[in-house]
């Protein structure tokens, strides 16, 4: 079933108008050439965003970690924290927002310091 403006999948609801568009026409293009669905909104989304935005380096990051008693978001290689919360799950509640606001990379990290996951969204 092909997506238009006003019915898509839901992954696409908090991109960027432009971005939105592209994603929808690059994911309607990939389902006609026989894509899985979840494939294609995941690779859409990534181009429309290259597509609109330019490359992924040129786009800030951000990291999300542990820190002695509580989590922090900062700047990746930054020293100063942005927000701080006690617990990882009350800090993703405000680094998410602020992150897609900048238009930034969010990586993610276990308490044990390893990568859990990086948001391009």
């Amino acid at each position: 079933m092909p997506w238009n403006n006003d019915d898509y999948p839901a992954s696409f609801k908090n991109l960027e108008p432009s971005v939105r568009r592209k994603a929808i026409e690059i994911a309607n293009a990939l389902l006609r050439e026989d894509y899985d669905e979840s494939r294609a909104i995941s690779i859409a989304t990534t181009r429309a965003r290259e597509y609109v935005h330019g490359d992924d380096n040129d786009r800030p990051g951000y990291e999300v970690k542990p820190r002695e008693n509580d989590w922090v978001l900062m700047k990746a290689a930054g020293k100063k924290a942005i927000f701080t919360e006690d617990t990882k799950n009350g800090l993703l509640d405000k680094a998410k927002p602020y992150v897609n606001k900048q238009n930034g990379i969010l990586t993610i990290y276990h308490e044990d310091g390893s990568l859990a996951e990086t948001l391009y969204e």
